[in-house]
This record gives structure tokens, C-alpha cells and sequence, in this order.
């Protein structure tokens, strides 16, 4: 297949304005379309913010399959499981089940590991290129676990994750007070800490605004925010997408980097993607003395604390198949109180804003799909939790696989 010259990218979030960028750099001339008035307005626009490069574990694993039937009666306050009847749902579910064993933990963990590792490096590259301002620094990260089933099983993966560039230790809790004093307010039923010191974070939202500046003013990207695509059309010579007002724009090649939408356009073209949504939840609240300045992660809680400029990003819970875009008030309690549980002086909680959700777009095996299935058809999409993780690395992937 040939190089295109000229590619429309669907979707602005930080997988499309990465893909954007990795293309706009060879040479292509990019257009951007997206159906929200800015960039990451949706499941990129307030996630956890943690660049988590070596925490690339599958959500599919032997572990979980013991706890399907609480997930499915919502007796887990952190991850929920909504039954649906419709076909793909029950192709998805019975893909994730037969992921959950040991060998296919290893190889989809491994897999994510990869793809994560490149990101880190791409992402290295922008910013030494490039003035993006998003908040990025090597704050390190932390796991916190509070079961000994689950800390000796973290030292386990961490041991098989083993290799150059992965930098991971386990912590007794005295070790992880000295490194971050934060987690003293949290010492009760802690029974290890995994430290992964290179570890990084940024404002997700703060980065899309800022590659849709570069990606404009000096690399010559043409932007429709506000425009839905209804419909792509394939021809031998082109490709053109249908927007919701009647207009078409026509390019070499069209992508589709649209999140959990992904799949939605692709169908009419024989491409039915395993990809539902989770939902999740995050707030930000001011920072305190009591603020940690290392990333958390309290794992058995499923909940995140990131410093930001802004303050400190919370984020977690995980419904899966869950479709519905507006805040559960239920949910975002259930949140807050997780999180002053893990972390009682973590940040002002009592002054928590900026309310959120989004749809994670998952795939069975929490690995993204990345593909060309047409001369004038390309998609990257299905990162699950690990969009912001992932998305430079996947967009210099798919670069290679349309201009390379």
C-alpha cells in the first residue's frame, strides 16, 4: 500500500492529536475533525493523568474470575460489571473470560509493557523538540497494597516484567514514608509499596490543547472542532468522510481514532471491533501539606492521586459496560469516600471540583488495535485505561504502517 500524502483523523483526544502529530511530522497533510467544540473534551479530558508506562497489567487475569459474580451483583464498590444481552457484549465477555488465565496475563501484559515503553520514548522526544506545556514531570509512582495475596502477586508480574529500561522496587511502608511522607496518614493495612521511581505525569487535557496548537501553527494541520462524521466512504482513489451537516472532506486516507465511539463507522466496512466502554470517575481538589507529591495508586481501591498544578487528580472506579456519559452522583460519592478513606489528608476534599467521567474504550485483552485493513482505512483505538499511557506510542506505530 501506498504512502498517502493526506489523511483526516477522527477523533481529537490524546490518541488523535498524538496520531495527528506522528503523521504530520513525516510530511502528511493532516485534517483533524472532531464532534466537540475543543480537543479532549471527552474520556482523555480528566483521567488520572499519570504517564503509568511500567503499570501495564491486564485487567483480564486468574484473580478475577473468582470475583465475577460480585461484579455483576455490584457487591465491589470499585468495579462494576452491567449484563447486557446484545451479541457483541457477550463476544466481548467471553473473550475477556478466556483471557483470564496465566499465560495470556503474561503475553497481554507483556504486550502493553512494549507499546508503553515506546510511548515513553516518543513522548521523551516531543518534549525535548518541542515547547508543549502540560504539566509533565518524573514525579515516580507508587502501588500501594493492603492484602498479602495481592502484594506477593505485584513482586511476582514486577519480576516479570524484568528488563532494560524498567526500573521497579519493593518497599517495605517505612521505606515508602522516607521517599514520600504522604503515605503515613495511610500506614494502617499497608503491607508493601511497589515503587516505579521514572515514572511520570501530565494534565491530559493541557497536552491535547497544546499539540493542537503545534500541530496548527507549525505543522500545518487544518482543525473542524464541533463536526460529526456520519459516514466514511472508500474509492479506489480516496477516502471522504460524511459530517452531520451534509459536507464531505476527502483525503488519501481516513483514521479513526474516535475512543469508545471506535468501531461505530468501521462497521459498514466488515470491521467489528471488540471494544465496550468502562466508565470512570475523577475529581480535583486542592492540594494540602498532607498532599502527596509521588503518584499513588491504591490498588484493592482502584483509586489514584496525582499532583497537578491545578491541585490533586483523583480518579478511579470501573464500570464496565457502562455506556452512559452523565455523572452518577451515587458514583462520584462512592469515589470521594474511597478516596479519603486510602488517603484522609490527601488533598481538600471538602473543596473537590471539576467533576468528571469518561468512557474507556476496553478490548479483551487491554491491548489497543492498530491497523490498515484498507488502502484508504486505518484506526487506532481500544486503549482501555491506558490512553494517555499509550497514546505517542501508538501514534508513531500507526505512522509506520501508513507512511513507512
Amino acid at each position: 500500500m501506498s504512502a498517502p500524502h493526506t489523511a483526516i483523523v477522527i477523533g481529537a483526544g490524546v490518541v488523535g492529536v498524538s496520531s495527528a502529530y506522528a503523521l504530520a511530522r513525516r510530511g502528511v497533510e493532516v485534517t483533524l475533525v472532531e464532534r466537540r467544540d475543543g480537543p479532549a473534551l471527552e474520556t482523555s479530558h480528566a483521567n488520572g493523568a499519570q504517564l503509568s508506562y511500567l503499570y501495564t497489567d491486564a485487567l483480564a487475569n486468574p484473580a478475577l474470575i473468582s470475583q465475577m459474580p460480585k461484579l455483576a451483583l455490584g457487591l465491589v464498590p470499585a468495579f462494576r460489571l452491567r449484563w447486557r444481552t446484545d451479541p457483541d457484549y457477550l463476544r466481548w465477555l467471553g473473550g475477556f473470560i478466556a483471557n483470564c488465565t496465566d499465560s495470556r496475563f503474561r503475553k497481554n501484559t507483556l504486550t502493553a509493557l512494549q507499546l508503553a515503553l515506546e510511548s515513553r520514548v516518543a513522548m521523551e522526544e516531543l518534549t525535548c523538540h518541542h515547547d508543549v506545556e502540560f504539566g509533565f514531570r518524573n514525579a515516580g509512582k507508587m502501588h500501594v497494597y493492603r492484602s498479602a495475596r495481592a502484594w506477593q502477586a505485584a513482586q511476582a508480574v514486577a519480576a516479570m516484567k524484568a528488563q532494560p529500561g524498567v526500573v521497579q522496587r519493593a518497599l517495605s511502608l517505612k521505606q515508602a514514608i522516607a521517599i514520600e511522607p504522604a503515605l503515613e496518614q495511610a500506614a494502617d493495612g499497608i503491607l508493601g509499596v511497589l515503587h516505579s521511581p521514572e515514572e511520570a505525569v501530565g494534565d491530559p487535557h493541557s497536552f491535547a490543547c497544546a499539540m493542537q496548537d503545534l500541530l496548527t501553527k507549525q505543522l500545518g494541520t487544518t482543525a473542524y472542532f464541533g463536526r460529526l462524521v456520519t459516514d466514511i466512504a472508500l474509492r479506489d482513489d480516496e477516502a471522504e468522510v460524511v459530517l452531520d451537516d451534509g459536507d464531505r472532506l476527502s483525503a488519501d486516507i481516513v483514521i479513526d481514532c474516535s475512543g469508545a465511539e471506535g468501531g461505530r463507522l468501521l462497521r459498514r466496512h466488515g470491521h467489528r471491533l471488540p471494544i465496550i466502554p468502562m466508565k470512570g470517575y475523577s475529581f480535583t481538589a486542592p492540594a494540602v501539606d498532607g498532599s502527596p507529591s509521588v503518584s499513588i495508586t491504591d490498588v484493592e481501591a482502584r483509586v489514584v492521586f496525582t499532583r497537578l498544578k491545578a491541585g490533586v487528580r483523583v480518579a478511579g472506579l470501573a464500570d464496565l459496560g457502562n455506556a452512559d456519559r452523565s455523572i452518577d452522583g451515587k458514583r462520584m460519592a462512592t469515589l470521594l469516600e474511597t478516596a479519603r478513606a486510602s488517603l484522609p489528608e490527601g488533598a481538600a476534599f471538602d473543596e473537590a471540583a471539576g467533576f468528571w467521567c469518561g468512557l474507556r474504550p476496553m478490548t479483551p485483552d487491554a491491548t489497543p488495535r492498530i491497523a490498515r485493513p484498507h488502502p484508504r482505512l486505518a484506526y487506532n483505538l481500544g486503549h482501555g485505561v491506558l490512553g494517555w499511557t499509550m497514546a505517542m506510542g501508538s501514534a508513531e506505530r500507526l505512522a509506520r504502517l501508513i507512511v513507512n
